[in-house]
């Protein structure tokens, strides 16, 4: 591993644009490409400290996928690895997407993806399959974390809890279970809990106050850079849980209460942010692309991205003392657990919805084919992401030449 910052900082922007690049799948699949290539092929990070910041980083607002990528470029380089690191995963999405929203723009209609989709898809579930075996060993170290995965999953399933809310009650679980077997407190223990407390609290406070000022803002007749940008600003320093949750909120605000756009055109917007690779948050430059132009998307980006880096650099400092605890540790143990749980709930609704035909409740056979045989490559032969993206993609696109269609 090279030491001088420039190197540093290069080899983070070749590696979170590629992943910018190949990123299709949504969160979780982009996570799991960015465990493949800093823990198993790089090893800048353990398969440990890989765990603490996906449990951290479930617990605060933002696209959690962008957010470790800053993580990570910030443990490795410092407050310009954060940005380096940040900007690069989010810029190809940004730029692909800004292109479409011209296309969308000029010629009033979207280009046909998918077929590359198509074999992309099972590709991706393939991918995190991989990632989860090995994020799943590392993370269900006792019985205790055990159980507690299969309470956060019967939380989920039984009471359709908030992700946030189950990541919380999984932590607090653990940790009055977990540290009830360690005697042996530090010092600095009760200061280290009561800094994750008031860090998870303020955070909460604050995402309510913003929430409640995004519901109650005044609707506005014209629509100003400024205003476009304050409004993707609040949103997302409140988007906790999945990016889909986008689409509640610009359905209640660009929509219904402010009329900047269309129902239409929302429902492209979100089409363009199914078919995009990387963050699905980059849905804001193509509207703010349509509401005003280059200026307008952005602006638009700007305001949707910016509280992550905040909320990164804010958080990052506290995980080795929340680590150094015996009640954070504890705490931190069932989170990353619990958040492991959540990713096999995700990846279990995407399989089922990726390897079914919609028009029947039949197995798309070719789809399946094209899982096993990537989870073969990527499990016993490594082959990265990259390959197994781009291949499959081929694949798509040969089987609609051929006439085969989902």
């Amino acid at each position: 591993m090279t030491n001088s910052a420039p190197s540093r900082l290069g080899e983070l922007a070749n590696l979170f644009f590629k992943l910018g690049v190949i990123g299709f799948g949504g969160p979780v699949a982009h996570i799991a490409m960015i465990e493949d290539e800093v823990v198993k092929q790089r090893q800048w990070l353990t398969r440990e400290d890989f765990l603490d910041l996906l449990g951290a980083t479930n617990l605060i607002p933002g696209p959690n996928s962008t957010e470790m990528a800053i993580h990570i470029g910030y443990i490795y380089a410092g407050w310009l690895g954060l940005i380096v690191s940040g900007v690069c995963f989010i810029l190809p999405a940004v730029l692909i997407t800004g292109g479409f929203a011209w296309i969308y723009v000029t010629y009033g209609s979207l280009p046909q993806v998918a077929p590359l989709l198509y074999g992309i898809k099972p590709a991706v579930l393939a991918i995190i399959i991989n990632a989860l075996w090995g994020l799943a060993k590392k993370a269900v170290k006792t019985r205790q974390l055990l159980v507690i995965a299969l309470a956060v999953v019967l939380l989920i399933l039984l009471f359709k809890l908030n992700e946030v809310i189950t990541l919380l009650i999984g932590g607090l679980l653990g940790m009055l279970w977990l540290h009830s077997g360690e005697k042996n407190d530090k010092p600095g223990d009760k200061a280290n809990f009561l800094i994750a407390s008031l860090s998870t609290g303020a955070t909460l406070k604050v995402s309510a106050v913003l929430a409640a000022s995004v519901a109650t803002a005044s609707t506005l007749a014209n629509v100003s850079l400024w205003q476009l940008g304050w409004f993707f600003l609040k949103v997302g320093s409140i988007l906790f849980g999945s990016g889909y949750l986008l689409v509640a909120f610009l359905q209640g605000g660009l929509v219904e209460k402010y009329g900047w756009l269309t129902q239409q055109q929302l429902l492209d917007a979100i089409a363009i942010g199914q078919f995009t690779p990387g963050p699905v948050l980059s849905t804001a430059t193509f509207i703010g692309y349509i509401i005003a132009g280059i200026p307008g998307a952005i602006v638009a980006t700007i305001g949707i991205f910016l509280p992550s880096f905040v909320f990164v650099a804010a958080l990052n400092p506290l995980i080795p003392r929340l680590r150094a605890s015996s009640w954070t540790r504890a705490f931190l143990d069932a989170v990353n657990v619990s958040a492991v749980a959540l990713m096999v709930i995700t990846t279990l609704q995407l399989g089922a919805a990726t390897l079914t035909l919609p028009q029947a409740p039949f197995a798309d056979f070719l789809g399946f084919a094209i899982a096993i045989v990537s989870a073969i490559l990527a499990i016993r032969f490594h082959l990265n992401a990259a390959c197994l993206v781009f291949g499959s993609a081929l694949i798509g696109w040969g089987a609609s030449l051929l006439g085969y269609t989902q």
